[in-house]
């Protein structure tokens, strides 16, 4: 199982072991890390999950969809050219050693 690290807006930072085929949400969800929300449960309808990935990841995951893309429209913090929905982002062993950063607020 790869390790990612997911750092939330105030600086603290949990490095954990996330399930290949899990998505990032999940993976938060499971670990108690405040940030991602996930209103939706992953069905890339609410925005709540938004995330910033390390820019020496995003050619390691497949590029937005056009919803994912739309969805992002909604999100409640700045989004930039790293944005993800931590819903569409799963985790392959190619991950290992990823960073997601979590933004301000979801809501």
């Amino acid at each position: 199982m790869p390790k990612i690290t997911l750092i939330q807006h105030s600086g603290e930072s949990y490095t954990v072991e996330a399930a290949d085929g899990a998505t990032v949400m999940e993976v938060a969800i499971d670990n108690d890390i405040d940030g991602i929300i996930g209103e939706c449960g992953g069905c890339c309808s609410c925005a709540t999950c938004h995330c910033y990935i390390d820019p020496a990841f995003l050619d390691k995951i497949p590029p937005r969809g056009d919803l994912e893309t739309e969805m992002l429209e909604f999100a409640s913090s700045e989004a930039k050219v790293n944005s993800r929905l931590a819903c569409q982002v799963e985790i392959t062993d190619e991950l290992e050693g990823m960073v997601v950063i979590l933004p301000e607020t979801q809501l």
